[in-house]
C-alpha cells in the first residue's frame, strides 16, 4: 500500500514538472520596437563591453588620483652575518695584576698588560622593519597626466552611447525586416491559395476537355514559384529572428513575438522627416568623441612640456630591529624631502613634444573631418529617406495598378478570354511590383532608423 501511494505521488511530480516545462517553453516574449531597444541596451553583449569600460576607466582616474596621495610602505630585511666584525682597543694595564710587595720590575709592569675584550659591530642574525610614509607636493606631469585621464573617461562614456545609438539601430533594422517579411509571406501565401484554387479548376476543367495541358502546366509553374518564394521568405524571417535574438542578447530558443506595425512607423517617419529637421553637429555623440580626443590630445602635449619642471616629494621613516647591536648608529626616526630637477636628456624630451604636438594636429584635422563627415551624413541619410519615400509611393501605387490587372485578367481566363500565358505574365508583372513595394518599405524604414540614429543625442 506504501509502495502504491509513493509511486503515485512520484507520477504527480513527473507530470507537474513535465507541464511547468513545457509552460516554460511555450511563453512567449512579446516586444514592442522600443521594449526590443531597451532589452537589447540591458542584454546586449557589445554594450555591457563598452559599460566594462566606463568602469576601468573610473578606476583608472582613481589609480592617477591615488600616486598624489600619501603612500604607507613597510619593508622587512632579514640579515645573517657568518662573521661578525669586532672591535678591540688593545692592551692595557691592570693595576690589579701588579705585585703587593716589594719593588716593581720591568717584568711586573710587563706581566700586568692584558688584551682588552672586543666588542661586536654586529648581530649575527638581526630583521629590521622599516615604515616609510611619503608624499608626493608637485609634480606638473601628475597634475596634467590626472586631467588628461578624466578626459578620457569622459571620451568612455561617450563610446558607450555611440554603443547604445548603433545597438538600437540595428535592431531596429532587423525588427523592421522581420515585419516585412511577414507581411511579404501573408500576401505571397493569399496569392497562393488563389492561385491553387485556379490550378485545381484548370486541372478539372482539362481532364473535361475544355483547356490545354499547356495552360494547366503554366498554372502549375506560378504555383511552384510562389511555393519556392514562400519558402525563402520563411527561410530569411527565421535567420532574421535569431539575428534580431543575437542582437538582443537572448537565448536563441526563446520565443518572441513582435507587436508593433509596418504602418505606424510608416506615419511615424513621414510626421519627423518629410520636413526636414535641423541637425546639430555640436550635440552628435560622435562629435563630442573627436572634440575629446583633441583635448587628451592637447594635455598629452601638456604633459611631455610639464616634464621640464622640477618633482618635489616628502617622506617619512621609522626602522625598528628586531636584534639591537651593541653599537648601533642606525636612526630610528628620519624625515625628508627628494628634489627631481631634469637638466639634460640628450634630445629626448624635446623628440617627444614634438611628437605629442604632430598628435595634436592629426587630432584637430581628424575633428574637422569628422565635422564635415557627419554633415554630409546626415544630408546623404535624410534624403535617402525622402528618396525613400517616393519609391514607396510610387511602388504602392504600382502594387495597387497591377493587382488590379492581375485580379481582371483572373477573370478573364476563368470566363476564357485571357489565356494562360497571360494571365503568369500578369501575375509576375504582380510579384515583382510587389517585391519591388516591400523593398521600398524596408528601405524606407532603415533610412529612418538611421536618421534615429543620427540624431540622437546624450
Amino acid at each position: 500500500m506504501n509502495f502504491m501511494r509513493t509511486y503515485l505521488l512520484m507520477i504527480i511530480f513527473l507530470v507537474s514538472v513535465k507541464e511547468g516545462y513545457g509552460q516554460e517553453n511555450k511563453e512567449i516574449i512579446k516586444l514592442s520596437i522600443t521594449e526590443a531597444q531597451t532589452y537589447a541596451l540591458q542584454n546586449n553583449r557589445s554594450v555591457k563591453s563598452a559599460k566594462i569600460d566606463i568602469d576601468v576607466a573610473t578606476k583608472q582616474v582613481k589609480e592617477s588620483v591615488a600616486i598624489g596621495l600619501p603612500q604607507f610602505n613597510v619593508a622587512g630585511n632579514y640579515l645573517h652575518q657568518f662573521v661578525v666584525p669586532e672591535l678591540s682597543f688593545g692592551q692595557y694595564l691592570d693595576v690589579n695584576a701588579l705585585p703587593d710587595i716589594g719593588y716593581l720590575t720591568k717584568d711586573d709592569f710587563t706581566n700586568a698588560y692584558k688584551q682588552s675584550p672586543t666588542i661586536p659591530l654586529g648581530v649575527r642574525n638581526n630583521t629590521t622593519f622599516d615604515f616609510t610614509v611619503s608624499q608626493l607636493i608637485f609634480s606638473g606631469e601628475y597634475l596634467v597626466g590626472l586631467q588628461a585621464f578624466k578626459v578620457l573617461k569622459e571620451v568612455t562614456e561617450k563610446a558607450y552611447l555611440k554603443t547604445e545609438f548603433v545597438t538600437k539601430e540595428s535592431v531596429a533594422d532587423t525588427y523592421f525586416m522581420i515585419l516585412v517579411l511577414a507581411e511579404s509571406y501573408k500576401v505571397l501565401n493569399a496569392s497562393l491559395e488563389s492561385v491553387s484554387q485556379t490550378y485545381n479548376e484548370m486541372v478539372k476543367m482539362n481532364q473535361q476537355g475544355f483547356n490545354e495541358e499547356t495552360d494547366v502546366d503554366q498554372i502549375k509553374i506560378s504555383q511552384s514559384n510562389l511555393k519556392r518564394l514562400l519558402t525563402s521568405i520563411q527561410s530569411q524571417k527565421e535567420i532574421s529572428l535569431k539575428l534580431l535574438k543575437y542582437q538582443l542578447g537572448m537565448d536563441f530558443n526563446q520565443q518572441i513575438a513582435l507587436t508593433d506595425s509596418l504602418q505606424q512607423f510608416i506615419d511615424e517617419g513621414n510626421m519627423q522627416y518629410l520636413v526636414s529637421p535641423v541637425f546639430d553637429v555640436l550635440k552628435s555623440v560622435d562629435y563630442q568623441i573627436v572634440s575629446d580626443q583633441v583635448d587628451v590630445s592637447s594635455l598629452l602635449l601638456k604633459r611631455e612640456k610639464s616634464k621640464y619642471l622640477p618633482t618635489l616629494s616628502g617622506f617619512y621613516r621609522h626602522q625598528e630591529q628586531t636584534n639591537v647591536p651593541s653599537f648601533n648608529f642606525a636612526v630610528k626616526d628620519v624625515v625628508g624631502a627628494s628634489l627631481n630637477f631634469p637638466i639634460f636628456t640628450s634630445g629626448q624630451r624635446n623628440a617627444r613634444i614634438s611628437q605629442a604636438r604632430f598628435n595634436l594636429q592629426k587630432a584637430e584635422l581628424n575633428k574637422e573631418d569628422a565635422t564635415q563627415g557627419l554633415i554630409m551624413e546626415f544630408d546623404t541619410a535624410l534624403n535617402n529617406y525622402q528618396t525613400a519615400y517616393n519609391n514607396f509611393i510610387t511602388n504602392k501605387e504600382s502594387i495597387i495598378l497591377t493587382k488590379k490587372v492581375y485580379d481582371k485578367s483572373l477573370i478573364k481566363y476563368h470566363e476564357g478570354v485571357s489565356t494562360s500565358f497571360e494571365l503568369s505574365q500578369n501575375q509576375t508583372q504582380y510579384l515583382t511590383a510587389e517585391a519591388a513595394y516591400y523593398n521600398s518599405i524596408l528601405s524606407l524604414l532603415n533610412a529612418k532608423a538611421k536618421l534615429d540614429r543620427i540624431l540622437s543625442t546624450n
